[in-house]
């Protein structure tokens, strides 16, 4: 299922979400030009699980947890990402306050990326992408607005319909398939999707948003 949009209007422009996807565009126009040195620099800003077990400084630890959030494997990755955090992101940054919904997208990115360590623990393969940060961000508008529509695009067969469906349905089932196809990855270390980086960054999403709603602040 392919959503094309909501039906939940901001008041306030969505500044941070357009700031984010400007630095995700930039730095994979950046990693297009980078020809041979392209692998190291996912190797050195990428999210890599076994850097946390190697003797590397802290800062060599830590800085990928944020960098890899901006950066993306290919065209469709970036295509993907930027769509459903254009269709999501507004209405939470909206909700949050621009400066909360900053710490609330770096906050579910990083714990992305360690619960994606945690099922993939001692992996070499870079981990790239806005992905677990935009789980967050569906799984806060998951609850936030369950009743709002999402016109979405779905493949029926030989045919493809376009639909409205609930919230609350749409973003269930993406949560509930991205669970199973990590269930279908454990034992599959480092290959492929980070299902386990979408499963947590959705949680952490929800488990986050009761905090940073008590403490609503705006710039």
């Amino acid at each position: 299922m392919i959503p094309l949009r909501d039906d939940i209007p901001h008041i306030r422009k969505p500044v941070v979400t357009i700031i984010i996807l400007i630095i995700n565009i930039c730095v994979y126009l950046y990693e297009l030009f980078l020809g041979r040195g392209l692998d190291s620099f996912v190797f050195n800003y990428g999210f890599i699980p076994y850097k946390l077990i190697m003797p590397l400084s802290l800062h060599a630890k830590l800085i990928p947890l944020f960098t890899s959030m901006f950066m993306h494997a290919g065209f469709l990755h970036l295509l993907g990402n930027s769509l459903y955090l254009w269709i999501f992101a507004d209405n939470v940054e909206d909700r949050l306050g621009h400066f909360n919904f900053l710490i609330f997208y770096l906050l579910c990115g990083i714990s992305a990326s360690l619960i994606h360590a945690l099922f993939n623990w001692g992996s070499k393969v870079p981990a790239v992408g806005a992905s677990g940060a935009i789980a967050g961000i569906l799984g806060a508008y998951f609850l936030m607005f369950p009743r709002a529509r999402v016109l979405t695009l779905v493949p029926l067969f030989l045919f493809w319909e376009i639909v409205e469906i609930p919230a609350f349905f749409f973003l269930g089932f993406w949560f509930l398939y991205q669970f199973l196809l990590g269930l279908v990855s454990l034992g599959r270390m480092g290959a492929g999707i980070a299902f386990w980086a979408h499963i947590g960054g959705f949680l952490s999403g929800v488990v986050f948003l009761r905090f940073f709603l008590r403490r609503r602040t705006y710039w």
